[in-house]
């Protein structure tokens, strides 16, 4: 089975000993994903909606880089520091991900890189 690392200047650059995503065979892994802004490489401003947005709109550019799209996304993990903030997540997740939704975990955890509120994994199928 081949290997493929994925990268695209429209995420943010991976900010530890990882890659944005990586393509074996028909599934591809996409590394979690805070709410940087690719272009600055800070954190978003605007709230905790700008900052969900943010997240799915850098696993949206990942997902491009590799060929696919979010609707082809078989496994979601969100992270979040204030699980109070799941229902805004569901609210905005429903922007990004077609019905049938993918099966997802939410797990509560006490801190995340920068200081970020939010991260989000992902696994693809483009079979």
């Amino acid at each position: 089975m081949s290997r493929t690392i994925i990268h695209t200047d429209k995420a943010p650059p991976a900010i530890g000993t990882y890659s944005q995503g990586v393509r074996a065979g028909d599934t591809v892994y996409l590394s979690g994903q805070i709410p940087l802004d690719p272009a600055t490489k800070e954190l978003v401003s605007g709230g905790i909606e700008a900052e969900i947005s943010r997240v799915f709109e850098n696993l949206a550019a990942v997902a491009e880089a590799a060929g696919a799209t979010l609707a082809q996304a078989v496994k979601v993990n969100i992270y979040l520091t204030d699980l109070a903030n799941f229902a805004k997540v569901n609210e905005i997740m429903a922007q990004y991900f077609p019905q049938p939704y993918p099966a997802r975990a939410a797990v509560g955890v006490a801190q995340l890189p920068r200081g970020a509120r939010v991260e989000a994994e992902c696994i693809l199928y483009l079979g």
